[in-house]
């Protein structure tokens, strides 16, 4: 992940304001590939952290939005 894709994610949730169940997912997706990638090329501490986070994951509960 770089800046460069970052933006372009961005972008495509801006052009998705309209259909809010869609901007909504692809918002968690890039926010979990960010985590992700601070996990994978963060500093150890900030790696760290990323790491704790993404255990939720892997955590058994629904997950719904009102």
């Amino acid at each position: 992940m770089d800046l460069d894709e970052v933006k372009k994610r961005v972008a495509d949730i801006g052009f998705m304001q309209g259909d809010d169940e869609a901007a909504h997912s692809n918002e968690d997706d890039l926010h979990v590939d960010f985590i992700r990638h601070v996990a994978a090329a963060g500093t150890p501490e900030l790696a760290e952290m990323a790491k704790e986070i993404l255990k939720v994951c892997d955590m058994d509960f629904a997950r719904w939005c009102a």
